[in-house]
C-alpha cells in the first residue's frame, strides 16, 4: 500500500457522504446520487472500498478515482485485483470467482495502471467535519481506539481485519471506537444500514440489481439517505 491512512480536511462548501461497497456498479451508484441531489460542485463521496468486480462497470474504476469529489479506502476485493495485476495473486481466494473475470479481458497496460491506482488506496482515512472526525474503514476496526489506527498502530494481522473481519458484526458487538466521532464500514452486506456503538456499516447491496439498494451516510450528521421505495434484500 502507498499509505495505510489518510486524512481529509473539513469540506466549507457543501457536504460528505460515505457509501458502501460499489462492486463494479458505478452507473448504478450515479444515477442514485442525481436521484437523491448529490452536487459533485458542492459535495464529496467516500467510498468504503471494494469498488471493483462483480458488477459491470469495473472498468470505469479509473474513471472514478479520477473525479475530484471521490476518494476511496481499500477493500478486500481491492486488494486481491491489485495484487493479481503485481503478478503475486492473493493465495487464500481466487477473486476470479468472486466476480473478477473482467480484469484478465483487458489489455495488459490498462491491467497495470488500475492495479497501480487501487494500490495506492489507503486502508482507512478519516473526514473532518463540524462535530469531529469520521473514521473510514472498509471491514472492521481491529481496536477499540481510533488513534492506534491513525498513528498506524496496528499488526499486519491488524490491519488484514481492517480489510476482511466481519467477527464486530456478527456478534453484534456494541463497542464505541474511541477518540473518533464514528467509524463508516462496507464489506457486510445487510438488508438496511445498521449502527452498532458508534460504527455504522452501509453495504446494503447497491452492486446488486433489483434485491438492494444504495445507502449514503451524511458525515456531517450521521443520518443515512437512501432512495424512496429502494428495494431491500430479503
Amino acid at each position: 500500500m502507498a499509505s495505510f491512512f489518510v486524512r481529509h480536511g473539513r469540506n466549507l462548501r457543501g457536504t460528505d457522504y460515505a457509501v458502501g461497497d460499489i462492486h463494479g456498479s458505478f452507473t448504478a451508484l450515479a444515477a442514485m446520487l442525481d436521484r437523491v441531489g448529490f452536487d459533485p460542485a458542492r459535495d464529496r463521496l467516500f467510498s468504503l472500498g471494494d469498488l471493483v468486480n462483480r458488477g459491470p462497470d469495473s472498468a470505469r474504476v479509473l474513471e472514478w478515482l479520477d473525479k475530484p469529489w471521490f476518494h476511496a479506502v481499500s477493500g478486500n476485493h481491492d486488494f486481491m485485483v491489485w495484487r493479481d495485476a503485481a503478478g503475486d495473486p492473493y493465495p487464500y481466494v481466487d477473486h476470479r470467482e468472486h466476480g473478477g473475470g473482467w480484469f484478465a479481458r483487458l489489455p495488459a497496460s490498462e491491467r497495470r495502471l488500475i492495479g497501480q491506482r487501487l494500490r495506492a488506496l489507503p486502508l482507512a482515512a478519516e473526514v473532518e467535519t463540524p462535530d469531529g472526525p469520521v473514521g473510514l474503514l472498509h471491514a472492521q476496526c481491529p481496536t477499540d481506539d481510533w488513534d492506534d489506527v491513525r498513528e498506524g498502530r496496528l499488526s499486519p494481522e491488524q490491519w488484514h481485519t481492517c480489510l476482511w473481519a466481519r467477527t464486530r458484526y456478527r456478534a453484534q458487538d456494541p463497542a464505541v471506537i474511541a477518540h473518533v466521532r464514528a467509524v463508516a464500514h462496507g464489506h457486510t452486506t445487510i438488508a438496511e444500514a445498521r449502527r452498532l456503538g458508534n460504527r455504522h456499516y452501509l453495504d446494503t447491496g447497491g452492486w446488486m440489481p433489483g434485491q438492494g439498494h444504495f445507502t449514503l451516510l451524511n458525515l456531517h450528521t450521521l443520518e443515512t439517505v437512501k432512495e424512496p421505495d429502494a428495494p431491500s434484500l430479503k
